[in-house]
Formats: structure tokens, C-alpha cells, sequence
């Protein structure tokens, strides 16, 4: 009962709470990202939800749109603007994802939504991480987030998905808010996000 139908309807309540609450820190963010990403502070991108149903999550653009004299963008680490690099550590980045939850498209604590082109990339095994809808913090955010392999996250993204329960949220929302002030596993290690997933003969 938790899993199908409380669960959602707590999304809905925190997460309106939530925007109301966050709306001044939502407001002077926008401001500061407008002036460092040319007027972009949002950014948009397809993710696969419930059942790999796709969705645009919306989260604060922390790196611009700078490119190399070829016209590539450059690295991630070169394009992440100093107010990125804040709103990414205290993971202010994640504030606009409540709008997704409110839409029903994530819930406040779920397996992270990954790209669309990993799709094809999954064993059976990976694709249950499916069977729930993303959150925006997990089982895996708080155990390591980006700096653990993607064997090690797809294993805590699928055990989460076969322990669903009221405590066990209860437990990764707290450690969460544990990780944004000891800001913990943000990065893999000399990189601005963690490494492309490349199937499984590349873990």
C-alpha cells in the first residue's frame, strides 16, 4: 500500500510544501544563473522514468555553453561556472526537480534518472531500477552518489527497488540531508560528473 499509493500522495504533499519553501532561495538562484549562463538558468533534458516512460527533467544549468575552436563543447569541468559549482555542492541543482515530482513524473527518493541512450546498455537486472519512479536522491545518492563504480550503483538502485518502505525513505532522506552538508561523492574523482555509462563490458 506504502509503495503504490501512500508513497505518491507524500511526494506530492512535501514536494508543494517544499517549492513554497524554497521559493526565495528558487528565485535568487534563477537571478544568478541568468546572468552566468546568458539568460539559460534552466535546463532541460529527456530521462527515463517509471517503466522508461520519458520525461524533461528540470534541474538549475550549472555549466555553460562555452565550445573549442572546432565548435565542441568543451569539458564538463572547464563549462562548470563558479555559481555551478555552489548550486552543485549544496545541490541546489536538484530544487526544480520538485516540479517533476509534483507532475508525477519522479518521486522525492528512487533510483536516479539516467540518460535515454543507456536504455539499450541495461541487462535484465540494471532495467529494474525501472519498476519504480526516479527520485531525485536514492539508495545510491547516499551511498556514494558519483563516486561509486556503476556496478555498485546499479546493485543499490535495484535492492532499493526490492525494500521499498516508509522507513527505509525515511532513512535516505535523512542521510541525504547528512551528504549535502558533508557534500560527499559529488564528483568522481577528477571529474565535474560522473563517467558515461558504456555497457557492461566496460565497468
Amino acid at each position: 500500500m506504502y509503495k503504490n499509493l501512500i508513497k505518491r500522495a507524500g511526494d506530492f504533499i512535501i514536494a508543494l510544501i517544499g517549492i513554497l519553501i524554497l521559493s526565495p532561495i528558487f528565485i535568487i538562484v534563477v537571478v544568478g544563473l541568468y546572468f552566468a549562463n546568458n539568460g539559460k538558468p534552466f535546463f532541460f533534458q529527456s530521462r527515463p522514468g517509471k517503466d522508461g516512460r520519458v520525461f524533461k527533467i528540470i534541474k538549475f544549468k550549472t555549466m555553460n555553453d562555452k565550445k573549442d575552436v572546432q565548435g565542441n563543447l568543451l569539458s564538463d569541468a572547464e563549462r562548470l561556472t563558479p555559481i555551478g559549482a555552489f548550486v552543485r555542492k549544496t545541490s541546489l541543482d536538484e530544487i526544480p526537480q520538485l516540479i517533476n515530482v509534483l507532475k508525477g513524473d519522479m518521486s522525492l527518493i528512487g533510483p536516479r534518472p539516467l540518460l535515454v541512450q543507456y536504455l539499450p546498455l541495461y541487462n535484465e537486472f540494471q532495467k529494474r531500477r525501472h519498476e519504480v519512479r526516479p527520485g531525485i536522491t536514492g539508495w545510491a545518492q547516499v551511498n556514494g552518489r558519483n563516486a561509486i563504480s556503476w556496478d555498485q550503483k546499479f546493485k543499490y538502485d535495484v535492492w532499493y527497488v526490492n525494500h521499498v518502505s516508509f522507513l527505509l525513505d525515511l532513512k535516505i532522506f535523512f542521510l541525504t540531508i547528512k551528504k549535502v552538508f558533508v557534500r560527499e561523492g559529488i564528483s568522481a574523482e577528477g571529474q565535474a560528473t560522473m563517467e558515461a555509462f558504456k555497457g557492461n563490458n566496460n565497468e
